[in-house]
């Protein structure tokens, strides 16, 4: 049986940010789906937007899929939620994934640009400054395209809740109970949560030993950007 990877998306976007690693991953089984609010996903009906509710929803989703041996992949916002659920200790978890994640603390992110990315919300001019901004690659149109697009397709209560409640909070408490091998990928010129962010906010709680790894000349979105490192961390 081939591999099993469950791969997480950031903040205001979607699943298909891992279409380019899907021809440089031919004998595994790469489930990318969109969570609730974001993407094509439905909002289930009363879902609360908390870190908690995301990693029940993935819990729900490996056990739809009948997945029972895999790595999860967290990027940004959800490498929040792949932490919560990895302290759980789910059954079949071998390896955790973290690209440029929220750290389990809280995002280091000014008052100011809180504002600035809750009035955003729908704009098609702010989408693409944000593109503009998280990214150091040059990407094709078709890529570009597609995370404007996904950004705008992001419903208005999972985009400001993160923002106001997920972005900050903290779940530091649950990092202990992890007990898989966990590898830390961050982009060099990453400006939404920098490099030494990371090494301060995350790494010290992740297991002892965790590899914590720059690449070169990437923004944020790793799998977009740097498909080949993202790819050799994954095996």
């Amino acid at each position: 049986m081939s591999a099993t990877i469950i791969a997480l998306h950031y903040w205001a976007g979607s699943g298909r940010e891992y279409d380019v690693l899907r021809p440089l991953l031919p004998e595994t089984k790469l489930l990318t789906p969109d969570l609730p609010g974001f993407g094509a996903q439905p909002v289930p009906p009363g879902f609360n937007y908390t870190v908690r509710a995301y990693a029940d929803w993935v819990a729900a989703y490996a056990q739809a899929q009948q997945v029972t041996d895999f790595t999860l992949v967290g990027h940004s916002m959800s490498g929040k939620m792949a932490l919560a659920l990895a302290a759980r200790q789910p059954a079949g978890l071998r390896r955790l994934v973290l690209l440029s994640p929220s750290p389990p603390a809280g995002e280091p992110m000014s008052e100011t640009d809180r504002a600035a990315s809750l009035a955003a919300y729908g704009k098609p001019e702010e989408a693409e400054k944000t593109f503009r901004k998280i990214t150091r690659q040059p990407l094709p149109a078709a890529l570009r395209a597609h995370v404007i697009a996904d950004n705008l397709r992001s419903t208005e209560a999972a985009w400001a809740t993160w923002l106001l409640a997920g972005a900050r909070e903290d779940i530091s408490a649950q990092m202990p109970h992890l007990n898989v091998p966990c590898h830390l990928l961050v982009g060099a010129d990453d400006t939404a949560i920098t490099p030494a962010s990371q090494r301060r906010l995350t790494l010290p709680l992740l297991p002892a030993g965790t590899p914590f790894e720059v690449v070169p000349d990437a923004g944020h979105l790793l799998p977009l950007e740097a498909a080949a490192a993202v790819r050799r961390v994954l095996g």
